[in-house]
């Protein structure tokens, strides 16, 4: 089965992802520029080796790109399907923006797919971009609950075959839930979780303090995640593929109790008063006036500003593709076979 010429994919790295102020007071572990570079790389090598051609990467003031692509036309030399790798032309503000600024223009220009290393904050960005196009997600961040954890060379491999139709995407991918959060001039999105904190400020925007938190929304939850959907997976877990969601209120003092993975390297006992079920289509007050909003895990609203606020949990998320199941089709389907 050949692959169809016209097939690119999308590629966005933030240089600054796994480099947050948590690592002062936690011992979470730093993923390096060189590591970025070279995961790249080898997603650039392995979706090149399944017919790739052409990747769009965005362009930003560290280097990162600039020396991917670099290295990629050295490697094009010994490596000759090695894709073309060219870079956005964009404003760039370094914020959040712009990843979401990338993945609109790329699906602009048409890709089959976008790969993305960061974590929780990054995919979320790029959510808001990416529209219908699907995301092959790589966690390269602090708390990474909403990215899976594949070397790069598989993502490559798995982000080639929805791409070149080698896999199709009623197999390979999946429309994720989200969290939608209104107010006074308000309308934002969470992938994973909103967390209701006592602190006024945003400040450096982490959740650090587990006394501070005063209702928890998640859109999934799964055992063995770091982070604040990690006390809801303590509780209930609840999956990707579930239709419904978790609310929780905390407060000190509660006779319920867990002991949740806030951050790397960083336990706290969390008390919880109530937990419901968070049924999608159906909005729910935030109770507080004042404090500030964490959407997956950065506190960036001050909810003063913007009260009274509600969250509802609905199935529009962005797309993502499945590395495994995708690999297990094409294996199954003999669409890796060379004879």
């Amino acid at each position: 089965m050949n692959p169809t010429p016209a097939a690119c994919l999308g590629i966005i790295a933030n240089p600054s992802s796994g480099r947050d102020l948590r690592r002062l007071f936690s011992w979470g572990s730093t993923f390096s520029m060189a590591e970025k570079i070279n995961a790249v790389l080898r997603l650039l090598s392995s979706a090149g080796a399944l017919g790739i051609q052409e990747v769009w990467l965005m362009p930003d003031t560290s280097g990162l790109a600039r020396e991917v692509q670099s290295r990629a036309q050295q490697a094009h030399l010994r490596q000759p399907s090695m894709p073309e790798v060219r870079l956005l032309e964009m404003a760039l503000t370094d914020s959040a923006r712009d990843s979401t600024l990338a993945a609109a223009l790329m699906a602009e220009r048409g890709v089959r797919a976008i790969a993305v290393l960061g974590g929780d904050g990054t995919h979320r960005a790029v959510a808001r971009g990416s529209g219908e196009v699907p995301l092959v997600t790589l966690s390269t961040g602090t708390n990474n609950a909403f990215p899976e954890r594949f070397d790069a060379t598989l993502a490559g491999m798995a982000a080639a075959l929805v791409a070149t139709g080698r896999v199709g995407e009623d197999v390979g991918v999946r429309r994720n839930k989200r969290l939608l959060v209104r107010g006074r001039e308000l309308e934002d999105v969470a992938l994973i979780d909103i967390a209701v904190s006592r602190q006024d400020a945003t400040g450096a925007g982490a959740v650090d303090c587990a006394q501070d938190l005063q209702e928890l929304f998640v859109s999934f939850c799964e055992p063995g995640v770091i982070g604040l959907a990690s006390i809801a997976a303590l509780l209930e877990p609840t999956g990707r593929d579930c239709t419904h969601g978790l609310h929780l209120r905390m407060a000190p003092g509660a006779p319920c109790s867990v002991h949740a993975p806030l951050m790397p390297g960083m336990v706290a006992e969390v008390s919880v008063v109530n937990l419901a079920r968070l049924q999608p289509g159906a909005p729910v007050a935030i109770a507080a006036t004042r404090g500030t909003l964490a959407l997956d895990g950065e506190r960036s609203i001050e909810i003063a500003a913007h009260a009274p606020l509600t969250v509802t949990l609905d199935g529009n998320g962005p797309r993502t593709i499945m590395v495994e199941a995708v690999l297990r089709h094409a294996a199954a389907a003999n669409r890796l076979h060379l004879g």
